[in-house]
């Protein structure tokens, strides 16, 4: 099972680290997308055509993930901060990893708790709009662990800070829904975080939860 699929470009990345697990790409159950941004969703489409493989998001973030609504980061809101090297540094490499080309996964489908729950770690889907109005944390309950996706992040590139944190304002649709959101994550026992952007955490997640409140 795998967890979202990053940009066009790292396609080979994707597939090199699933053959270093001695897994095959075709023997995928599923991919799981945390939201329908870019960075997440670039190789979704690749996989459903080459491999055959179920691409699966949570009924408010389908359209999104299908190419039919867009809910991202404006050029505008880019351009205006490009005289800032982190900002311009960031574009030009969102450009060169694809994300003005990628194909939307137009076959993907909604998911359900008990099409989850048959899936590889039984996984679980919480809601945690703001991001996106559909975006997503996903918990592995038997090993431990949560892909966050951007409900927030360890590290980003137009930030100096590592760690727990929120992403840029001008990423989420909306800001302060997106904070308010992750206390949909509070009492869920979990030791290793994996966000979409920055290394994994290992420590339990109330104490990271703990530590993004305090700088938000």
């Amino acid at each position: 099972m795998l967890i979202d699929s990053g940009y066009p470009s790292d396609r080979a990345l994707v597939l090199e680290s699933i053959r270093h697990l001695c897994l095959r790409p075709a023997d995928a159950r599923a991919l799981l997308i945390t939201h329908g941004h870019v960075d997440h969703t670039g190789s979704a489409a690749y996989f459903s055509s080459t491999f055959g493989t179920p691409v699966l998001c949570a009924p408010e973030e389908l359209a999104h993930v299908q190419g039919k609504e867009k809910h991202q980061v404006t050029f505008g809101q880019v351009i205006v901060r490009a005289w800032r090297p982190r900002v311009l540094r960031w574009m030009i490499h969102v450009i060169k990893a694809g994300s003005l080309t990628a194909k939307p996964a137009t076959q993907a489908q909604a998911w359900s708790t008990e099409k989850l729950l048959g899936l590889p770690g039984h996984p679980e889907a919480i809601l945690i709009p703001g991001h996106t109005p559909g975006s997503v944390s996903i918990l592995l309950p038997q090993a431990g662990a949560i892909a966050v996706g951007d409900s927030f992040v360890s590290g980003h590139p137009l930030s100096r800070k590592t760690g727990p944190q929120m992403l840029h304002r001008m990423y989420h649709t909306d800001p302060a829904a997106a904070l308010a959101a992750t206390h949909r994550l509070d009492g869920i026992n979990a030791a290793v975080i994996l966000p979409g952007h920055g290394p994994a955490l290992r420590m339990p997640l109330a104490e990271a939860l703990a530590a993004l409140r305090s700088r938000s």
